[in-house]
């Protein structure tokens, strides 16, 4: 398709020959990005321009773009942002006559439009008022019209915005600040906002105001690629939806990289938060160099009034030293005057530990000067530098902002090459709160608030940040993050028997958390497992901290009390088999009194009987908090207790976290027959917890079939249908190779919704296969639900039983 002359287009300045030649413009292949972004505005230009024209305008009036249009930067479905400046002398009439006759086409068109009508002195009074109206105006341009009159107002503006800066800059920042709280970090949302998520579009134009007020100006390398990139982003979003919005929806994020030629949509998203961290670093040392001048400013009248009206001399420099070649200057850690970073190869490692131990951000012009004069550090590293490794990640919080200095210059993927496949990666699990590269820089900072805990911190926290580091390579992210952070290990200077630890660590960072939500611990096969897999007591130390730190790490939806609880009790069997006590005997263990005295009670009256209990279980670094409810259930047994059971909960809205099944044979005396006793962990989705008895009679109204359980669930479903969304991936049955002896393991993963586990119960009790115990994990949308089942005689299931039952229970599933 040939380029697109718009000099030629506006036919008579009317909408149909516009509409055209713009639908035209935005069909072209050949000129994505900046120049049709520019052809779009010369040519909605050229339009307005036209339309100005046609209604005979009074003297002393003009049309200005502002904002983002004022800049040329018009997206596909961009506002016009237009201002009618008029210098008061016409009649009003004829000025709102003028503004009908552009203010409508625009509409009849369908194109959003931001427009106001003032006069210079109007229009900066509203600036004075507004702070976004002053930001708009920054960017005025004149499309058609009196342009003296349009340079008068943008020098005023401008010079209004110098002037006040002491008092702008500090409104402005309180805005960005607040807008970032209420949108998020665009670097890490799934689904970002282009615009108004901090590290985009909208902070790149505060970069473009703050450097206009003359008080700072922001680091540019990077900066401009950075918003261009952006904008690509937006153009192509506008395209694919046909829609103005700004929002990087998952839906929508295939068919934009597309737009922009890339691989998938993770490149995509790679691509956009790297535009974003740049924008948010830049954004960072921008504030941050403003609010020292504007407090510079405010202390000199002060300084002068101390040193007499005649006093020129200046107010000494203070540097207080935090290292060697390190030293803190206006509260910031610069090198030294003496520093030397050409010859002193653990220079950045020491700068950047003594700024983080300080809780000072790390200066742009020191970093950048280690960036560009610092030698390689050899390899291995020498033990200092490994120290002063350690000493970064376990200063806490205050790590971050250094290691986001060091990585914006490339440092970071110096010391540690590896991590340049990790840098920006998107995880695509909503659990997850960053990307990988900031999720094991968390996990770090998670880390050392539990290196009390363990005989090695120095190990752990290295771990904390290898831990994920295989994910930027295919496979088990695990088992390829074990041979790279084994070389990681050995390149920092660990030697072979730490640097084995490290590897470990790695490799079974998921081990503690995943077995004990999803095992049964008093199967004697999963804690010999964990032991093997383990080794030794230190490693089960360094293991248990770092499963803390990396789920702390993740996300809310990742850790709890329970979840705490559980490990600690895998823990704690685990270190008893390396400390080498004996594995109990699950068989041989008897039934509790309580559940003792329910049976006996269940069999006495041939019907089900229940309690709830509540139990508060504190987890290590938290306060008491009740993590669940126990409900221990009886009743004589008999075919379809599973489901009815689970269907009771679901339907009283309690999720279920484990469940253990046991047939309890009562001694002689007591009467004959087979009780079966149910230990559940329940826990109330909302609200208070339902009332027992209510439990109990709808059990039985369940279980003589009287309830119709199904039914119910499916009026609720109903009632409160599904958000429009991405279709979820159909469920996974697998039969786990957990080498127990008591049950064969079928490990179900699925969407969760209420009454899963009675759908999952439903389908086993019509294949005839008896359910001993139950463990339930959910992660967001996602449960992985672990069964250990046998045949009705207590054995365990052959392996083409098992795996027919399977292939059933997915199809049922489905």
């Amino acid at each position: 398709m040939t380029n697109l002359d718009t000099s030629d287009t506006t036919e008579e300045s009317g909408p149909g020959g516009y509409a055209a030649a713009r639908l035209l413009l935005l069909q072209e292949k050949e000129r994505p990005g900046p120049p049709r972004r520019a052809a779009l505005a010369r040519l909605t230009d050229d339009w307005l321009a036209g339309l100005f024209a046609a209604a005979a305008p009074p003297r002393g009036t003009a049309l200005v773009a502002v904002g983002g249009y004022g800049r040329a930067e018009l997206s596909p479905r961009s506002d016009l942002d237009l201002l009618l400046l008029h210098d008061g002398t016409a009649d009003k009439a004829a000025v709102a006559a003028l503004a009908d006759r552009i203010w409508y086409p625009v509409w009849d068109l369908g194109l959003a439009l931001d427009h106001s009508v003032r006069t210079p002195a109007e229009a900066r009074a509203t600036a004075g008022e507004d702070l976004k109206a002053h930001l708009g105006l920054l960017d005025a341009r004149t499309v058609a019209g009196d342009a003296g009159l349009v340079a008068a107002l943008r020098t005023t503006v401008l010079a209004d915005w110098r002037n006040q800066a002491p008092r702008r800059l500090p409104e402005l920042d309180a805005l960005c600040r607040e807008r970032a709280e209420r949108v998020g970090e665009l670097q890490y949302l799934l689904e970002p906002d282009l615009k108004e998520a901090r590290g985009g579009l909208r902070d790149a134009q505060v970069l473009r105001a703050v450097a206009a007020s003359w008080v700072a100006d922001a680091p540019r390398e990077g900066l401009d690629t950075a918003r261009r990139r952006l904008l690509d982003a937006r153009d192509a979003l506008h395209l694919a939806t046909g829609r103005a919005t700004d929002r990087l929806a998952l839906q929508e994020q295939d068919a934009v990289a597309t737009g922009l030629g890339l691989l998938d949509a993770d490149t995509l998203l790679r691509e956009v938060y790297e535009a974003a961290r740049t924008i948010s670093y830049a954004t960072d040392v921008t504030w941050r160099e403003v609010n020292r001048v504007l407090k510079a400013r405010s202390a000199r009248p002060r300084l002068r009034s101390l040193l007499g009206r005649g006093g020129g001399a200046k107010a000494p420099v203070e540097r207080t030293p935090l290292a060697e070649g390190v030293v803190e200057m206006d509260g910031e850690a610069v090198l030294a005057l003496s520093a030397r970073p050409e010859r002193d190869p653990v220079l950045p490692l020491r700068a950047a530990a003594a700024a983080a131990q300080s809780a000072l951000p790390i200066s742009l012009h020191a970093v950048r000067r280690l960036a560009a004069a610092a030698r390689p550090l050899p390899v291995p590293w020498p033990a200092e530098a490994r120290e002063e490794l350690v000493t970064l990640l376990g200063a806490g919080e205050a790590t971050v902002p250094v290691w986001e200095a060091l990585e914006a210059e490339g440092l970071i993927t110096r010391l540690l090459p590896d991590w340049e496949r990790v840098r920006c990666r998107p995880q695509r699990n909503p659990v997850h709160t960053w990307t990988v590269d900031r999720h094991l820089v968390e996990t770090a900072v998670r880390a050392s608030s539990l290196t009390r805990r363990v005989g090695r911190p120095d190990l752990l926290l290295v771990a904390a940040l290898l831990h994920d580091i295989g994910k930027g390579w295919p496979g088990d992210h695990s088992v390829a993050g074990e041979t790279i952070a084994r070389d990681l290990a050995a390149r920092i200077g660990f030697d072979r028997t730490d640097t084995a630890v490290i590897a470990t660590a790695v490799r079974h960072h998921l081990l503690l958390v995943e077995t004990a939500t999803r095992r049964d611990l008093d199967d004697p096969a999963t804690v010999q497992s964990v032991a093997t897999a383990v080794g030794t007591l230190g490693t089960l130390e360094l293991l248990h901290a770092l499963t803390e730190a990396d789920a702390l790490a993740t996300g809310p939806a990742a850790w709890s009390s329970w979840r705490a609880s559980l490990v600690a009790d895998l823990v704690k069997r685990v270190a008893g088999v390396l400390a080498g006590a004996p594995l109990p005997d699950p068989e041989a263990a008897a039934p509790s009194a309580e559940q003792e005295r329910l049976a006996i009670e269940a069999l006495r009256t041939g019907e089900p009987v229940l309690t709830l209990r509540t139990e508060p279980v504190v987890a290590e670094s938290e306060g008491p908090e009740p993590v669940g409810v126990e409900l221990l259930i009886a009743l004589p047994d008999q075919p379809g207790v599973l489901p009815a059971v689970a269907g009771v909960l679901a339907l009283h809205r309690l999720t279920v976290r484990a469940a253990d099944l046991r047939a309890v044979e009562l001694p002689t005396g007591l009467g004959s027959g087979s009780v079966l006793v149910l230990d559940w962990r329940v826990a109330a989705e909302y609200g208070s917890l339902p009332e027992a008895a209510r439990l109990r009679a709808d059990l039985v109204r369940a279980l003589d079939g009287s309830l119709d359980i199904p039914a119910r669930l499916a009026e609720r479903e109903a009632a409160y249908p599904r958000r429009r969304g991405l279709a979820a991936p159909p469920p996974r049955v697998t039969v786990a190779a957990a080498d127990s002896r008591l049950a064969t393991v079928i490990e179900v993963r699925a969407q969760d919704a209420p009454g899963l586990l009675h759908r999952i119960g439903r389908a086993l009790e019509g294949a005839a296969v008896r359910v001993r115990s139950a463990h339930v994990s959910t992660l967001g949308a996602n449960a992985v639900d672990t069964l250990y089942v046998t045949r009705p005689d207590g054995s365990l299931l052959p392996d083409e039983e098992a795996i027919d039952l399977a292939r059933a229970l997915e199809e049922a599933l489905r």
